[in-house]
């Protein structure tokens, strides 16, 4: 399985993982509603289990990913300041209607 994050994900990350309720968890990249052909994603601290997949970036920040949602696979986390502050999560090899987070 592959994840992507931007440069901005990746700061604002470690900073989750760098806090006292992130001892001894990583982050989880999660499906909160599938429609068809695309989904929407969301992400937690958490610990893996036997149905996950811990995938290291490029930016060496450990992702958990279910490998039984497919729509995992190839995820790319990004945050942006601008206009809002907050994360974008998509799949761009899943996704056929835009971003959705």
């Amino acid at each position: 399985m592959k994840c992507k994050i931007n440069r901005n994900a990746a700061k604002v990350l470690n900073n989750m993982l760098s806090s006292e309720d992130a001892k001894g968890k990583s982050i989880r990249v999660f499906i909160t509603h599938m429609h068809g052909d695309h989904a929407h994603y969301d992400l937690k601290l958490d610990t893996p289990t036997e149905h996950d997949e811990v995938v290291t970036t490029d930016k060496d920040i450990d992702i958990i990913l279910d490998k039984r949602e497919e729509f995992l696979d190839g995820v790319w986390i990004k945050y942006f300041y601008v206009p809002q502050e907050g994360f974008e999560i998509t799949n761009p090899a899943k996704d056929f209607h835009g971003h959705h987070h």
